[in-house]
């Protein structure tokens, strides 16, 4: 493929991608608000939470076994089809006036299940379009899209349903999938060349089980060690992030005795700084050693989250600071991760390793939010703040000096290069022309 010309097939897809996924969080806000209003009920939204998360913890390896297996070109046109005819199901619901909450389970989790196989496809697919010199880049513009998303969809969504009705921001929805299609129709992803054993067929000639390449993809990360303690790390952080967001109401209005601007301050500070950050790192394109780039993210992350948990009751505005730091760095730390995947796990694996690494660190959700409340309120809300943060810099600090995670580009499955034999990982100098892959 030409100069240039991987940019061309690459961003006519991906826009069609990001153009859907703003009309999946417009339609999102939209649903939140309308069950809000409807039932005022904690546990129906908890309940929605829940139905939209579960089936990616479960289904994700499986599905990912699929996504090798299958043209993942026709696994995203597949899965766009089912959140176009998903979000058309609920248009006809809202305009004939019988929608009720069993429906919106049913749709989320066929949501989810679509979002399964999309996801995985989609990454796996960007390692073999884009070069990859430029993987981190387009991880940075992804997470700016995440940011602009957490920024623009609620206002968006909440202006369309002043001027129209819901079944009109469904068939919005509907529109932005169709979108995402249209692209993939006359752009072809390339394939992986796949090797004997992932083709569906055993070694004695007859037709291998999926869970056999399930199995196999877990063995994958299990034998390789940089790999496997990756997944530990972003399981963890998964851990001691994830009640961050949902303990936020609690401190603003307990510690810092405000409301919901308060609070809506601090959710913009972050979104602010998962864009800036987002754009930096696509123009940055991080350390020539990826990983690198993810640790620092990860410890300065980890500092700003602690600056929000030991802010005064009466210094508001350091609060507003630590999210905005921890915002900026949470691209930093995950975008290069993903392009270090991306630029490293043999491409006739990548599904069945995308969703493994994000199936097991999304099942850290619901554990961490069991502990964190009970936690919270014997130490007090800030507490997790401070010991999520901790967390997080320790992470960061300690796995520089662990020779399988520094070297988890180059030691390809445990195997070293010759040069690199020659000196000790312990030593190497960042951003360094010898950090190349």
């Amino acid at each position: 493929m030409g100069p240039g010309k991987w940019a061309v097939r690459f961003f006519g897809i991906w826009t069609g991608q990001a153009l859907s996924l703003i009309g999946s969080s417009v339609a999102q806000f939209a649903l939140v608000w309308w069950v809000t209003t409807l039932t005022g009920s904690a546990t129906v939204l908890a309940t929605a939470m829940m139905v939209a998360v579960l089936p990616g913890v479960f289904l994700g390896p499986i599905a990912g076994a699929y996504v090798d297996r299958w043209s993942r070109r026709m696994v995203m046109i597949a899965a766009d089809a089912v959140v176009a005819l998903a979000a058309l199901a609920l248009a006809y619901l809202f305009w004939s006036g019988s929608m009720q909450v069993w429906h919106l389970y049913v749709v989320m989790a066929v949501r989810a299940i679509g979002g399964s196989f999309h996801w995985p496809a989609m990454q796996a697919s960007t390692s073999l379009m884009v070069p990859k010199e430029h993987l981190s880049r387009i991880a940075g513009l992804n997470q700016t899209l995440n940011g602009v998303m957490s920024i623009a969809g609620p206002p968006l969504g909440a202006l369309l349903l002043a001027v129209m009705p819901l079944y009109g921001i469904m068939l919005i929805d509907v529109g932005t999938a169709a979108m995402a299609i249209l692209p993939l129709l006359f752009i072809q992803i390339p394939q992986p060349q796949r090797s004997t054993d992932v083709e569906g067929m055993a070694a004695d000639g007859k037709k291998r089980s999926i869970w056999a390449d399930v199995a196999e993809g877990l063995r994958y990360v299990w034998s390789w060690p940089g790999l496997f303690m990756i997944l530990i790390a972003a399981m963890i952080i998964n851990f001691v992030m994830a009640p961050a967001s949902s303990l936020m109401p609690l401190l603003v209005t307990k510690h810092f005795n405000g409301d919901a601007l308060q609070l809506g301050t601090l959710e913009a500070a972050w979104g602010l700084g998962v864009i800036a950050g987002g754009l930096f790192l696509s123009v940055w394109g991080g350390f020539r050693r990826r990983i690198y780039t993810t640790l620092l993210g990860v410890t300065l992350m980890g500092l700003g989250i602690i600056l929000t948990g030991l802010a005064p009751s009466t210094m508001f505005w350091l609060a507003i600071a630590g999210n905005a730091i921890a915002g900026f760095m949470n691209p930093i730390a995950n975008g290069p991760l993903f392009a270090v995947l991306q630029a490293t796990v043999a491409p006739d694996y990548q599904g069945r390793v995308f969703t493994v690494v994000s199936s097991l660190a999304s099942a850290m959700m619901p554990l961490s939010l069991a502990v964190a409340g009970p936690l919270a309120d014997w130490l007090g809300i800030n507490a997790w703040y401070v010991i999520g943060g901790l967390s997080c810099v320790a992470m960061g600090v300690v796995a520089r000096f662990i020779p399988a995670i520094v070297n988890l580009e180059q030691n390809h499955r445990g195997q070293r290069t010759e040069e690199q034999a020659l000196v000790p990982a312990t030593v190497e100098v960042m951003a360094t022309d010898v950090d190349r892959p």
